[in-house]
Order: C-alpha cells, then sequence, then structure tokens
C-alpha cells in the first residue's frame, strides 16, 4: 500500500472512530504490517495536510482522533444553544487539587482547601471518569489515594499531565478552571457536554463551599503537613 492510500485509510477511520485511537488499533488496520514509526510519520502528515481546516488531528492520552479548533467553538455552540449546568467551584477546585498534587487522599484535599469535602463531590467526578482511586496510603486508616483518569486528560485534549498549565502562570490557572468549567472543555466535539443533574453550583451555606473567593489552583503550592 503507497502513502496516499495508507493516510487515506487513516483518516477514514480517525473520522469515523466514537473515540480515540491508540497506535496499537490503528497498526491493525494495515494487519501490522506497517511499523509503529511509519504510523506516527503519517498521523504527522494528516496533522499537516489539516493544519488550514476548522478541524484538526492530535493525539491525546487515548490516541489520535479528530477534533473542532477552539476558534470554531462560537459557531457549534449555535447547534446547541442550551448550555449544560455546571460543576459548582467547589468540585472544580477539588478537580485541581487532585490534579496537581495526585496521588492524594481525601484529608490532603481538606488540608488545602481548609474545609471539609463533601462525599457527593468526589462521587461526581469518579462518575464522570475524571478521577479513580490508584491505591491507599499506608497510613492509619489506609486512605483512598486519588488520581485523575485517561478520560480526564481526552476531554481537556492533553496527551499527559506535563501538558498541564504551570501553577506559576495566573492565566493559564484561570484558563483551566475555566476549560474544565465546560466553555472551552471537548470544544472539538460536535455535542454539549454530558454533565450530570446532580452537578447543579451548591449554595453558598453548603459546608464544602470555600469562604473565600481565591481558586483552588492558587494554594496548590502549599505543602501538605
Amino acid at each position: 500500500m503507497n502513502t496516499v492510500d495508507a493516510k487515506r485509510v487513516l483518516e477514514t477511520a480517525l473520522i469515523c472512530a466514537p473515540q480515540p485511537l491508540p497506535l496499537r488499533e490503528l497498526r491493525a488496520l494495515f494487519d501490522d504490517v506497517l511499523g509503529a514509526d511509519t504510523l506516527k510519520a503519517l498521523l504527522q502528515d494528516l496533522q499537516h495536510e489539516w493544519a488550514q481546516r476548522g478541524v484538526e488531528l492530535v493525539q491525546v492520552a487515548s490516541g489520535w482522533r479528530f477534533q473542532s479548533r477552539p476558534e470554531m467553538r462560537v459557531y457549534l455552540d449555535r447547534l446547541h444553544p442550551e448550555k449544560p449546568p455546571r460543576y459548582s467551584r467547589a468540585t472544580l477546585e477539588t478537580l485541581a487539587i487532585i490534579a496537581y498534587r495526585q496521588p492524594v487522599t481525601r484529608g490532603d484535599i481538606e488540608d488545602i482547601r481548609g474545609v471539609t469535602v463533601n462525599s457527593l463531590t468526589i462521587k461526581q467526578l469518579e462518575d464522570r471518569g475524571w478521577v479513580e482511586v490508584i491505591g491507599h496510603r499506608e497510613t492509619v486508616g489506609r486512605p483512598a489515594l486519588l488520581a485523575t483518569t485517561r478520560q480526564f486528560l481526552d476531554d481537556l485534549g492533553l496527551a499527559s499531565l506535563d501538558q498541564l498549565p504551570m501553577l506559576e502562570d495566573p492565566a493559564a490557572q484561570a484558563r483551566l478552571l475555566q476549560d474544565l468549567q465546560g466553555d472551552d472543555l471537548l470544544a472539538q466535539a460536535d455535542v454539549p457536554l454530558p454533565i450530570p443533574d446532580d452537578a447543579e453550583p451548591q449554595p453558598s451555606a453548603d459546608p464544602d463551599t470555600p469562604t473565600d473567593d481565591a481558586p483552588a489552583a492558587a494554594r496548590l503550592t502549599e505543602p501538605l503537613p
């Protein structure tokens, strides 16, 4: 198979796939005749060919996929004018702490945020597929260690945690929380983000809502006790 035909096969498979395709599945398209390095070169060629279009080819944690460019979001939103419910600030702060300090326990999160973490907050993140238990800390009570998932990276359009914005950059912190809130999250998708109905912002009387206005990302550099 020549290069043109191989890229056509890759392009078709990626456009039709409902989820990102890892390299091993892409190799199966060619009965493993093409090596990983050859496939990566072909994928990079496709990236270049789509560079001036409204859709781009990107690599995320789970594999490769086509997605709409962020600047197309304003137009795609017109197809879905009703925005989905948003997660509360407490939920977003909890997620940001897990993302930057993982693996962490619920106690670690409470130490950083300065408030008790509502069990429903962790459950929301687990149900969304963004957070999972990866083990237990060898201490009294063996508390669960929480970390983010591949789905979390996929939904942010990232290939690895190294691509998260640096904490020293306030603009990057704000952009991260904005992304998680849904303004740009999954901008590549043509459907709205399926946020659970029980993820409505919590009222101010909720004990899980912090009393200050500073985002948790600004406090993530504080050492744990």
